[in-house]
Parts: C-alpha cells; structure tokens; sequence
C-alpha cells in the first residue's frame, strides 16, 4: 500500500507532493523512548518495559528499535511530535504527567 501526501516541505521550497511507500512498514508497540546524541546524530532507542507486572524486580527492557536522525531530521521530528500532541490534547483533554 503506497500513501500519498499534500504536505509541502516544511521551508517551504518544495510543493512536490510526497508519496510514502508502506510496502514494507511494520508496526510495533512501545512504551519506553530514551536517547542519547553525538556531534553527527541523535539517536532514539524504543523497548518495551517487560516488568510492569513484577514491582519489586528490576526493570527488564526489551529494545525493539534504534532510529539513529541527523540533527535536521530531529528538529523536524521534535515539531511533529509538538504539533501531534497539541492536536491530541485539543482532542482528548491535557496529558497528566
């Protein structure tokens, strides 16, 4: 299945429209994000917490991804994300933290 969006590129440079191929997507639930950067990357590792039902273990993570973005790609990223969840919590009310 290939999707196909209207957005432009975010500067604005670019009205191409921009075809995603889903051919080989697989999704995958994950309820744990950390990262860590170097000078050239920001790298994004997603695990599932493994322990939520044993409290008195140690947690036991089990990473089923690493998305390794260069900076522009994070930044872009990052004001997805906002934009996401600004739509949700207009939607659904405030996230509790």
């Amino acid at each position: 299945m290939n999707e196909t969006t209207d957005t432009p590129q975010t500067d604005g440079t670019d009205e191409r429209r921009i075809q995603l191929d889903t051919s080989r997507m697989k999704s995958s639930y994950c309820n744990v994000c950390n990262g860590s950067t170097t000078a050239d990357e920001v790298v994004l590792n997603f695990g599932v917490n493994q322990s939520w039902d044993r409290p008195d273990e140690d947690y036991l993570i089990q990473i089923e991804h690493r998305i390794m973005l260069s900076p522009r790609a994070a930044i872009r990223m990052r004001d997805v994300l906002v934009s996401l969840m600004e739509e949700y919590e207009a939607r659904h009310g405030p996230i509790p933290e």
